[in-house]
């Protein structure tokens, strides 16, 4: 029933877009985008991917011989499928590749993947408490204060002793995921800092290219960016969050006085230039990055399988 509602909601958008000729207005929408603007948003985006090959390397840097340009291609592959994949089937392609090139174990890199998906979520909730429009005083303090103690509680909890792996194979299983977690909130010792960074970067390319294609002020550019981006985490998603990106982003500028339809079509222009991006960082990492360190994709030797966690040299 999901992927249903998800297809209808992108088929919903691109038979908004046939209709009346909006795909000509669409056109029309991109070609008032200054050459200075198309190159400060592309810079951005190319700055956001930096930052989160660096989050990667923070974490996996003692791992089978990290190296950056290894991490980057992980990045660049990930993101560019995480873009086109229906139904968020691209994220599978981090914890594969992280195997593939240093021979991480699926549960570690499992574990990475939503440690990193997790401090996204936080980081955007935050922002989002922060900036939302007739929100009380007090539930924005209750909201802030909810996302700082599950960001601090839950790497205390990963790395508390527990004696799960006595108490039967499931409990074993939750150990090892927990362990792994416990493995990717210890070694990456900036993370935060990479994730704010990276997400300050990232909303800032957004909200100046969104700002440009609907002539508004940076700061409403900046909401229908933070409401794409809200919109990416909702359980619904359509067909390479074609429907709900668009849909979260004219929602948010709606208070602002831009018109809906006005703001699905910047959204979509937007939208359209980040797969664009990210399909061209993909295939220069694909072609011209560096190769996996184990192009066998097997465990790398400072990998064991058994304990579901990599020795550390």
């Amino acid at each position: 029933m999901k992927r249903a509602l998800a297809v209808l909601l992108s088929v919903a958008l691109f038979v908004w877009l046939a209709s009346d000729g909006r795909w000509r207005a669409l056109a029309a929408t991109f070609g008032q985008l200054s050459a200075t603007v198309v190159a400060l948003a592309a810079a951005g985006f190319v700055c956001s991917y930096l930052l989160r090959a660096l989050r990667v390397y923070d974490e996996f840097r003692r791992d089978g011989g990290a190296r950056f340009a290894s991490c980057l291609r992980i990045v660049l592959i990930h993101n560019a499928m995480v873009n086109v994949v229906p139904f968020r089937g691209g994220e599978a392609a981090f914890p594969l590749l992280l195997r593939q090139t240093f021979g991480t174990p699926l549960s570690r890199a499992l574990a990475s993947l939503f440690w990193f998906r997790l401090q996204d979520a936080m980081v955007v909730g935050m922002v989002a408490v922060a900036v939302w429009p007739n929100l009380p005083l007090a539930l924005r303090a209750l909201g802030a204060i909810g996302l700082l103690v599950i960001a601090l509680a839950l790497p205390r909890w990963a790395r508390a002793r527990h004696d799960w792996a006595e108490r039967g194979s499931l409990a074993l299983k939750l150990a090892k995921l927990r362990d792994a977690l416990a493995d990717s909130t210890r070694h990456a010792r900036f993370g935060w800092l990479w994730t704010i960074s990276n997400w300050s970067v990232k909303l800032a390319a957004q909200a100046l290219l969104l700002s440009a294609l609907l002539n508004t002020s940076l700061a409403n550019g900046a909401a229908g960016a933070l409401g794409a981006e809200l919109a990416a985490i909702q359980p619904i998603q359509g067909v390479a969050g074609f429907g709900t990106y668009e849909a979260g982003a004219a929602a948010a500028l709606l208070p602002a006085g831009i018109d809906f339809d006005a703001g699905l079509r910047a959204a979509l222009a937007l939208h359209l230039f980040v797969i664009g991006c990210a399909l061209a960082a993909g295939a220069f990492a694909a072609l011209l990055l560096a190769a996996p360190n184990n192009a066998a994709g097997g465990p790398s030797p400072g990998a064991d399988e058994s304990s579901g966690s990599p020795t550390h040299s």
